[in-house]
């Protein structure tokens, strides 16, 4: 057979989770057409020798909604080998969206997801509803995208400004299971939901799905059971799941597989995985298909108190964190709002629903960059580490020095996914789904793109946590199938052919970096990636040892219901 493409020489590992096995793949007209030791002609050739070759990994939690609009790549997450990013996640989403509304939708996606405004400004909105979205993503894509319906977008779209306000009737969610049911049959991977207590608008209000009661939630997802198609997704999941058993609820009800964030080790409580894997163990074995994410990225977060999120939801800094920087200096050099913070964040007077920050958060909390040179000696020191050597409380202490340097010291939290021990059960547990990038989301704290690179390079190389074939699993088949994409996520004859070639001994995550490459002038951190050989969509080479190639074969995956009425 003449290919297309022809891949030489590799160490197959074909996401099933079976031995590697040496060997060469061929790709023609956008499919793997056969594995083994292959010699007929090609119009391209790549030597794999002493690389492995593996389907392309997918990544199951990204908030590209916007960007993918003007970064076909959704950059940096194929540069990490993924061929496939899944968004509108946590009922965030840029569509349906009434004309005049557009702003107020970006909303409630840049504060949540820390996009900047000014950045979510500059997409022209030429669509309004799901189906038109859709549409308009696939004449221009590098990696495959896959959408969710997003339950904020769609309650807005139907309730206006009352979305914010109350439940809905009856007759308004007949409205919603119809924007959804449009979505559904235009292809649509499924619903998202959100039962975050953190998740607030620019206002300080809560965004609109969490307005919504069960009754709204489970009429939603009947759609997808009467479709007999399609994913629910819930942000916050994991604490509705460990208190009333919503997530499997919700499943058992549907008959869909529901994903949601997620399981993994916290300072702020140590023994919650432990807890919650046993609620997943329970309900797995019940035959109920709710599946936590989990993600192999310690969760650090660079910021200044320009533009700190980690204090969101308490009752006097949340207002703080919206104002103006002179008001912030103003508030911060202020005795009594000290005093109120202290009661707040140090004393825990105030109880603050989804806080995102542990008791201890001082212990967790250190300087990374200091603004000013006689600042330099505090260089990696905890807030509470200056606080002692000062001989201040811990809100002095730190607020002193925020003051003093402007706003501008630079900061670093890590409270999530520290401990190794809990991390190596969590990766390696079955009823978990590897994944949770936040590609494209909280842009200038973290990159998060490089959660695959990351799982090849630390947990397997260097801590052998799993095999290098339950890892290429993990980050494929076991999302692919977890999501509806059935022709994707292994090599084998007939399925697409999204491949990623990478170096066992060298492929990990490099260290990040800021770039200026936002529209309006928009910076983000770049998370750039060691050891990738190429990515391959649809079998076209999209990039090629961290360069683009210039191709553009990606395209908006589309669910089962789609494919069969199509």
């Amino acid at each position: 057979m003449a290919y297309d493409l022809l891949i030489k020489n590799g160490l197959i590992v074909d996401g099933s989770g079976m031995p590697a096995f040496r060997g060469d793949v061929g790709v023609k007209a956008g499919k793997i057409v056969e594995l083994g030791k292959l010699s007929g002609p090609a119009n391209r050739t790549i030597d794999a020798e002493g690389r492995v070759v593996a389907p392309g990994f997918v990544d199951n939690h990204c908030h590209y909604d916007a960007q993918v609009t003007w970064d076909p790549l959704c950059s940096f997450s194929p540069d990490h080998g993924c061929t496939t990013v899944m968004f509108g996640n946590c009922s965030l989403a840029l569509a349906p969206v009434r004309r005049g509304t557009e702003k107020r939708v970006a909303e409630f996606l840049s504060y949540v997801e820390a996009i900047p405004m000014e950045v979510l400004n500059t997409v022209e909105v030429d669509w309004e509803t799901i189906p038109q979205y859709m549409e308009r993503l696939d004449q221009h894509l590098g990696v495959n995208v896959g959408n969710l319906i997003g339950h904020s977008a769609v309650r807005y779209y139907v309730m206006g400004d009352d979305c914010q306000k109350r439940t809905a009737t009856d007759d308004e969610i007949r409205a919603m299971q119809d924007v959804v049911r449009d979505g559904i049959k235009a292809g649509a991977l499924g619903l998202s939901v959100s039962r975050n207590k953190g998740h607030y608008d620019p206002q300080g209000v809560h965004i609109p799905a969490l307005w919504a009661d069960e009754k709204e939630i489970f009429a939603l997802g009947d759609v997808l059971r009467e479709m007999g198609t399609g994913i629910i997704q819930s942000g916050g999941g994991r604490a509705a799941e460990l208190k009333d058993g919503l997530m499997a609820r919700l499943s058992e009800a549907t008959g869909r597989t529901v994903i949601y964030n997620n399981l993994g080790q916290t300072v702020r409580e140590p023994d919650l995985w432990k807890k919650h894997m046993a609620r997943v163990e329970e309900t797995s074995k019940a035959g109920i298909r709710a599946y936590p994410l989990c993600s192999p990225n310690r969760t650090t977060q660079s910021f200044t108190m320009r533009n700190c999120q980690t204090f969101r939801g308490a009752p006097t800094w949340h207002p703080i964190l919206l104002s103006s920087d002179e008001e912030k200096l103003r508030a911060y050099g202020d005795p009594a709002i000290r005093q109120k913070l202290h009661d707040e964040v140090v004393e825990f007077k105030v109880e603050v629903p989804a806080a995102g920050y542990s008791r201890k958060w001082y212990d967790y909390m250190w300087v990374e960059t200091p603004a000013l040179e006689k600042n330099q000696s505090l260089k990696g020191k905890t807030i509470h580490q200056i606080a002692k050597e000062q001989d201040k409380g811990i809100i002095d202490a730190f607020l002193d020095l925020v003051v003093e340097e402007n706003l501008d010291t630079g900061f670093m939290m890590a409270e999530n996914n520290v401990d190794d021990e809990a991390m190596a059960k969590i990766l390696t547990y079955p009823n978990a789904i590897v994944g949770l990038s936040d590609g494209g989301a909280h842009v200038q704290f973290h990159g998060g793109y490089g959660y695959s690179t990351r799982l090849l390079s630390e947990w397997v190389r260097e801590k052998h946590v799993m095999t290098i074939e339950q890892a290429v699993r993990r980050l494929t088949f076991d999302s692919a199938s977890a999501l509806g994409l059935y022709d994707r996520g292994l090599l084998r004859p007939g399925m697409a052919a999204d491949i990623v070639i990478f170096d066992p001994q060298t492929v990990r995550p490099l260290p990040e970096s800021v770039v200026h490459d936002f529209p309006a002038g928009g910076w983000r951190v770049k998370e750039p990636a060691a050891g990738i050989m190429a990515t391959i969509v649809n079998g076209e080479v999209l990039m090629e040892n961290g360069k683009h190639t210039g191709a553009l074969p990606g395209r908006v995956l589309r669910n089962t219901y789609y494919h069969a009425h199509a």
